[in-house]
């Protein structure tokens, strides 16, 4: 038993110390997390007056227009922001599991940009469906939204309609295909608005509807998510450690300009080819070579 807590430690800490963009983003919510739920203790222990807690009153995203014009930057730090511990495990262990597939087949810039733009479609919806059904029209003028699973969720779909056919194993129910575990949850919420928490439903079909769309205009080599640029490469530069100043001459690409668009011809032809062959036969019946070629091009995405 000891060798085994040991290396579930072991993994823990090298899942931290690789630095990936998905390790940067659990720690980031681990940590707001833990800020969040200190304050409310402070706030408990000297009897301060609060009505909600100090961060989801300044951090949770309002469906008030009116509060919300006066705290523009919660459509960002809404979906950091978790102070449940079973809400926050949940959606760890979704970002884990969808994050893991889209680092391996997309790379890291991408799922930073799908994590943020997923949470901003998120607040749009959330936003939009308080403010324009009327059965929500009470409760929007306090209503807050918090929690990172419009982002998880846009990062789990996107990854699921980037390779559909890729099975995993679930425990009792056995081998699955990665675009039925995405279509059952976007299903569920949408039968759920009504069953409470609509917000957190609207909210994850946002970030769902993101995904799903970034995945279809990809394919179609549509980049129009680069509109977004400016707030994934902030939020980017915000997970970046410091570096020392380094100076460096080097060309930005081969002297032979004609040798070198050939190249990444024949490479995007070949990942083309990897990832229809993986829609049709699924990931599993790649060759060892095939997986070393499409693991080392995400790397450099």
């Amino acid at each position: 038993m000891a060798m085994n807590n040991n290396s579930l430690i072991d993994r823990i800490k090298s899942f931290f110390q690789s630095k990936t963009i998905l390790s940067k983003l659990v720690l980031i919510n681990i940590i707001v997390f833990i800020l969040a739920n200190i304050s409310n203790l402070y706030l408990i222990l000297f009897q301060v007056p609060h009505t909600e807690s100090l961060f989801t009153d300044w951090f949770g995203v309002p469906s008030n227009l009116e509060i919300l014009i006066r705290k523009p930057w919660s459509v960002f730090t809404y979906m950091f922001l978790q102070e449940n511990f079973f809400h926050l495990l949940f959606n760890m262990i979704m970002l884990y599991f969808g994050g893991v597939l889209f680092l391996q087949f997309l790379g890291g810039k991408k799922m930073l940009s799908t994590y943020i733009i997923g949470g901003l479609f998120g607040a749009a919806a959330y936003i939009f469906a308080f403010n324009f059904f009327p059965v929500f029209r009470e409760v929007s003028t306090y209503s807050i939204a918090l929690g990172s699973s419009a982002s998880v969720i846009a990062v789990l779909v996107a990854v699921a309609f980037y390779i559909p056919e890729y099975e995993i194993i679930l425990f009792l129910i056995g081998k699955v295909k990665l675009k039925y575990i995405a279509i059952f949850l976007v299903v569920m919420d949408l039968l759920s608005i009504d069953k409470g928490n609509p917000g957190g439903h609207i909210a994850h079909l946002g970030g769902a509807l993101w995904g799903f769309s970034y995945i279809l205009f990809f394919k179609k080599r549509i980049y129009w998510s680069l509109i977004f640029n400016p707030i994934v490469l902030f939020f980017k530069n915000l997970t970046k450690g410091k570096r020392k100043l380094r100076v460096e001459f080097k060309n930005e690409r081969p002297l032979h300009d004609d040798a070198y668009s050939k190249n990444r011809v024949d490479n995007q032809k070949k990942i083309d080819a990897i990832l229809d062959k993986i829609s049709k036969n699924g990931y599993h019946n790649l060759t060892k070579d095939e997986k070393d070629f499409l693991f080392s091009t995400s790397n450099k995405k």
